[in-house]
């Protein structure tokens, strides 16, 4: 009584077989046929190879929301160098909230002005990543998944020992300040606070030892990151004029960036520069220095590097598969049916001259 209930169930389930098998006595194979399945083989290896290589691929997701933390401090990370004693010049910041902040993060290090043949190298390849960063926007996504694997971006030190004495102040360093628009600058003198507001000691100063020829090895804000490029990474101005002053408005967006080799806190940030020459008798008024008039915007940015899951990349090679499977085979039916009728034509003919000739 088993057996024959197990041959009654074996005998439902073959009737259920959608795909019924057809004797090999019954299948005919054919040059054309064999061709087919040789190109819809490659077909089907090659784009599945293509496949693989976007699967192991990432992308970055951009997702936008309202920052909401306000009580945190912003960092400022400087590197200016400036083609003025040090003694001569002074750096603070002074936000919107009327509150200063000293230079006491900032070092002051006489330097020597011009780049060494090894220095000036690096800044021109720096100057042409920023070129082709402006051209394809696309290259940022490129520097985000390979932070830790590229070269720094910092200058490299001098490998010669100064020849010549120091002609320049490097400023450089990291400073705290609110998340509020404030000003950043670098003016003759040294900075003092008073109750009135604050002011940098210029009188002992030469007016014709201003020279705010200056170099901007790097300026970011928040944690800093190697590898990343910011806009005003390698900036060099040159002035022969002793009232120059440059400004630079920089609107700063937090952005939090998550790969699969970091996870930070940071900021990017867009500048526009401008430059002019203090002239009080012609109207141009002002205070001779270096700006960097910074505000927070009150978006965030999240840039996190996505991968394609396994379900989907299994989806779309079985997609790939079907596909040409289901097509080739359509193909060479439709193929082989054209044949026939020609083949058939043709015999048709050959049999009507036979007839005619008998």
């Amino acid at each position: 009584m088993r057996r024959l209930s197990r041959r009654k169930a074996l005998s439902l389930v073959k009737e259920l077989d959608a795909f019924p098998k057809v004797s090999d006595s019954y299948v005919e194979t054919s040059a054309s046929g064999g061709t087919v399945s040789l190109i819809a083989f490659s077909t089907m290896a090659l784009l599945s190879l293509l496949e693989f290589f976007v699967y192991q691929d990432t992308w970055m997701k951009y997702e936008y929301e309202v920052d909401k933390d306000f009580s945190s401090k912003l960092r400022i990370n400087v590197d200016i160098t400036v083609a003025m004693k040090c003694h001569h010049v002074g750096a603070d910041i002074l936000d919107l909230a009327e509150t200063m902040i000293t230079s006491g993060g900032l070092q002051y290090e006489p330097v020597v002005f011009e780049l060494t043949p090894k220095q000036r190298e690096w800044q021109s390849s720096l100057h042409l990543i920023q070129n082709r960063l402006r051209e394809e926007h696309a290259l940022q996504e490129v520097l985000y998944k390979s932070l830790l694997k590229g070269a720094p971006t910092a200058l490299p030190p001098r490998e010669d020992v100064y020849i010549q004495p120091p002609d320049a102040c490097r400023i450089h360093g990291d400073l705290y300040v609110n998340k509020v628009a404030g000003n950043l600058h670098i003016t003759v003198g040294k900075p003092i606070h008073h109750p009135q507001g604050h002011a940098h000691i210029a009188a002992f100063v030469s007016h014709e030892s201003y020279n705010f020829s200056h170099r901007i090895d790097r300026l970011c804000f928040g944690e800093e990151i190697p590898g990343i490029i910011n806009p005003l990474d390698g900036t060099e101005k040159i002035t022969y004029n002793n009232n120059q002053m440059y400004q630079y408005f920089i609107t700063v967006v937090p952005t939090r960036l998550n790969t699969y080799q970091i996870s930070a806190d940071t900021h990017q940030f867009s500048v526009t520069e401008r430059e002019r020459v203090i002239n009080h008798t012609a109207g141009s008024h002002g205070v001779s220095g270096i700006f960097f008039k910074y505000d927070t915007s009150s978006l965030m940015v999240t840039v996190s590097e996505q991968h394609m899951p396994l379900w989907q990349f299994l989806v779309r090679l079985c997609g790939i598969i079907g596909g040409i499977y289901s097509t080739t085979g359509m193909l060479h039916s439709l193929v082989g049916f054209c044949f026939d009728i020609v083949c058939c034509r043709f015999n048709l003919g050959v049999y009507r001259r036979r007839e005619v000739s008998l």
